[in-house]
């Protein structure tokens, strides 16, 4: 599974962080991708035919939040089931996987992630056939993995779980989607940043889970990783249903916190 992948990669970047010996990104000399082919996709065939499209900088202009939107195409036969993040070189390859309910839009989905290297970043989707296809963009950025945290302990301690939803009116009348954005206050700590005052890494704590849903109906699962960016911002769409739709977002994070809100989904008058 991706999300294993992720974790047990955290695992050895955090073992190594608190023995003091340095955290050197996976696969430093090598093509890593034939190896993550094997581990997150157990070698199945993957195509590139351009049914997505993946959206992010040539060069960053921070490495630790660099912006990505990935599309998909909207005629397919078989519709999408879930989404694959991956940077090749990153100490935790796997970004997040995104598993798609009914509650789910035309895909497209933005987010901001974490680079460590020059690398080659992957959208990888599974439609509901069982087929794997996937883009590919080249990135220049580096030490986004290790920059240090932008806010001070105690107020991100202090603003950790906060929430904050927007909507935005359907570009097209006759769309069946809508577009929301959501942004969870959360440090998403690494295990690769240091300490500016103490000298030591701080310790691993991120978001493991994010569960959105429109009423009773999922909207997405992911299951996140390190190289998500702090303050983990998603841009998603979603098919309102009708007056009286609620969004609810329930996210959990390493240390067990379980964080939560929700909003009424507004009418196109109200945007």
């Amino acid at each position: 599974m991706p999300e294993l992948i992720a974790r047990r990669s955290v695992l050895g970047l955090v073992g190594a962080a608190l023995t003091g010996l340095p955290a050197m990104p996976a696969f430093a000399s090598e093509d890593p991708w034939p190896g993550l082919h094997q581990d997150v996709f157990q070698n199945r065939p993957i195509v590139e035919d351009g049914l997505i499209t993946l959206d992010a900088p040539m060069r960053a202009e921070d490495a630790a939040l660099v912006p990505l939107t990935v599309k998909v195409a909207r005629d397919q036969a078989a519709p999408p089931k879930s989404l694959t993040l991956l940077i090749d070189k990153n100490p935790a390859p796997v970004v997040a996987t995104f598993y798609f309910g009914e509650g789910s839009g035309e895909i497209e989905l933005s987010t901001r992630v974490r680079i460590d290297a020059y690398s080659n970043v992957r959208a990888v989707v599974e439609t509901a056939d069982g087929a794997l296809h996937m883009t590919t963009k080249y990135v220049k950025a580096s030490g986004g993995c290790s920059a240090p945290a932008l806010k001070d302990a105690e107020l991100a301690e202090a603003e950790l779980g906060k929430m904050q939803f927007r909507q935005f009116a359907a570009d097209m009348p006759s769309s069946s989607s809508r577009e929301a954005q959501l942004m969870i206050r959360h440090p998403n700590h690494s295990g690769l940043q240091m300490d500016q005052l103490t000298g030591y890494y701080i310790p691993a704590k991120f978001i493991t889970d994010l569960e959105v849903k429109r009423g009773d109906t999922l909207v997405f699962r992911m299951e996140g990783g390190i190289s998500l960016s702090a303050d983990p911002n998603i841009r998603f769409t979603f098919r309102p249903a009708g007056s009286g739709d609620v969004i609810t977002a329930q996210a959990k994070d390493t240390d067990g916190r379980v964080l939560r809100g929700s909003w009424p989904v507004k009418s196109g008058s109200e945007m």
